[in-house]
């Protein structure tokens, strides 16, 4: 299961981030005043969306670069998990956002405003092509990367958004179904809030020290005990340096009067790289009489 992963060079990733951020602020207020002059919540809401976009691309370069810091004396595994702080920034505030959008649904139910059906259906083409190629732009870096992913996952619901407030618009110019900006509101905020808790859930795993999600811990153990000279695995801990970097502590247990260690030890780290991807491994090598200081086994 040996990991392989392509990036973009960072400046060039940067300066794609950069020019997304650009693109979003100027189709947020581009679509406020359409939204405003309408009088379209769906067009308001998606304009929110995008400004939130515009935060989240600010965040996601801001964790960029500072994941690039080497490793010093406080953090001596680096800064790489600032990505990963970054991406659960931007699902909280996608969440927020899904939230308020509800809310904004349901006061409007309440109050219904007229709509121009002709400013939602041109603002809202306008911000469909800008939002596809904002989305394109982060397409490339977002798919082994949870930071730029979180902030290409709000490009994408952006691009939805505009695609489900043009057809509001057809639907109010032909039928006059005022009701469709209310329906698309909340299915954006339902779509919305849905990426939001996939990315946060994800997120959290990592920021919790669990066991990636694509390795098995029993069946690493499974594997760490064929190895020649080795006869028990305990206090096994897998988790994350950062996304796509598991790192692996144990103790091993190696045979009586075993005289290879140094072979047993390289063996095991030649396994867990090539079969599970796990580069960086702690491996504390102990005789089946001296483990656990000689209390109780220690093969389990």
């Amino acid at each position: 299961m040996a990991h392989d992963h392509h990036h973009i060079p960072d400046q060039a990733g940067d300066r794609r981030l950069v020019l997304s951020i650009l693109a979003n602020v100027l189709l947020t207020i581009a679509q406020i005043v359409g939204g405003i002059v309408s009088g379209s919540l769906a067009l308001v809401a998606d304009a929110l969306h995008n400004l939130n976009d515009a935060a989240s691309l600010g965040v996601a370069l801001i964790a960029r670069r500072i994941a690039r810091r080497p490793a010093d004396k406080v953090r001596t595994f680096g800064y790489r998990k600032a990505e990963v702080i970054g991406a659960l920034i931007n699902t909280t505030t996608l969440i927020i956002v899904g939230l308020y959008l509800v809310y904004k649904a349901v006061a409007r139910f309440l109050e219904p405003e007229p709509i121009d059906g002709w400013i939602v259906i041109i603002v809202a083409g306008i911000a469909l092509i800008v939002d596809v190629v904002t989305a394109l732009l982060t397409f490339s870096m977002a798919k082994n990367n949870i930071n730029i992913k979180a902030a290409f996952i709000h490009n994408v619901t952006d691009a939805l958004g505009s695609l489900v407030v043009i057809i509001v618009g057809v639907l109010i110019l032909l039928f006059q179904w005022y009701v469709a900006d209310l329906i698309a509101t909340l299915l954006l905020a339902g779509y919305i809030l849905y990426q939001g808790y996939r990315l946060m859930r994800e997120s959290i795993h990592i920021l919790m020290d669990s066991v990636p999600g694509d390795i098995d811990l029993d069946g690493v153990v499974e594997r760490m005990v064929t190895v020649a000279g080795v006869v028990g695995v305990h206090h096994v801990h897998i988790r994350h340096i950062a996304e796509h970097h598991p790192a692996l502590e144990a103790h091993v247990v190696v045979q009586e009067g075993c005289e290879e260690t140094e072979r047993v030890k390289a063996d095991l780290k030649e396994l867990l790289h090539d079969e599970f991807g796990i580069g960086h491994s702690t491996l504390e090598l102990e005789s089946p009489e001296g483990c656990c200081g000689g209390r109780g086994p220690c093969a389990s």
